[in-house]
């Protein structure tokens, strides 16, 4: 019995490890589709582009906050006291921090113009470059938490 839920819990090790891991190619993707997609909006006809990258970052910030937060918290991989005596945890999650500030902007604006397309009014797409603006620092912000994950999981930087 006891070695079935050995089995068990390192396979739930596993699957959350390897779906946090997953996460990077679809949040990567996305915040790259939706910054590509913005510089071309001209016009709501643009948008759904848009919005669907839009959507697909917001799955992979659910996923990254949610596998992340269990790693830490339930001490899947390593203690908890590992990650917080770890400098480079810290960077790994101030950066995090900076792409969720840098988010508000895009996020309400969005929110905004997909709100105004259920009514039926016009949008204004004059604040579209500056939003792929943003989500071109997002891009090289997660390419950076990458880097910090990487050494943080090599016990670099300690």
């Amino acid at each position: 019995m006891n070695e079935s839920i050995g089995g068990l819990h390192l396979l739930i090790v596993w699957l959350i490890a390897t779906l946090h891991m997953l996460t990077l190619p679809i949040g990567l993707g996305a915040i790259w589709a939706r910054s590509r997609a913005l510089s071309r909006t001209r016009s709501a006809a643009d948008l759904p582009s848009v919005f669907v990258a839009d959507n697909l970052w917001g799955l992979a910030a659910f996923l990254w906050l949610a596998t992340g937060l269990l790693r830490v918290l339930a001490s899947l991989d390593k203690p908890t006291g590992y990650y917080l005596h770890a400098h480079i945890f810290y960077l790994k999650m101030g950066l995090f921090v900076v792409v969720f500030l840098l988010e508000l902007r895009p996020m309400i604006t969005l929110i905004r113009w997909r709100g105004a397309l259920r009514r039926g009014a016009a949008i204004d797409a004059a604040p579209a470059a500056g939003l792929a603006t943003i989500s071109q620092i997002q891009v090289v912000l997660v390419v950076a938490i990458a880097f910090a994950a990487t050494a943080l999981a090599r016990g670099f930087f300690f």
